[in-house]
């Protein structure tokens, strides 16, 4: 059974950063591609980023240049690294492989 845990949300102000990650069990990341997702209140959830089983990376318009997604060296990990924050990219963060979904962290971005 595939499972997913993210962490590293926070309240940060504008222009601020923050890394998220997303640890895995019953899930190799080796092989298989990875997405983040969020929901932001009141809207329905969107696609962040992507990256695939040999580091191809792709990202939503409004967070290229910003955010950066990576796995980390011990092979169960994804993170989410994010830079500049702006208000609207307040939401709950998940990530996400085929039906398998995290419960997300919460990001606040806010003065």
């Amino acid at each position: 059974q595939v499972q997913f845990v993210e962490s590293g949300g926070g309240l940060v102000q504008p222009g601020g950063s923050l890394r998220l990650s997303c640890v895995g069990s019953g899930f190799d990341f080796e092989i298989n591609p990875v997405n983040w997702y969020r929901r932001a209140p009141g809207k329905k959830r969107e696609w962040v980023a992507y990256i695939t089983s040999r580091d191809v990376k792709t990202y939503r318009e409004s967070v290229e240049g910003r955010f950066t997604i990576s796995r980390g060296d011990d092979k169960n990990t994804i993170y989410l690294q994010m830079n500049d924050l702006k208000p609207e990219d307040t939401g709950v963060y998940m990530c996400n492989y085929a039906a398998s979904w995290g419960q997300g962290t919460q990001v606040t971005v806010s003065s």
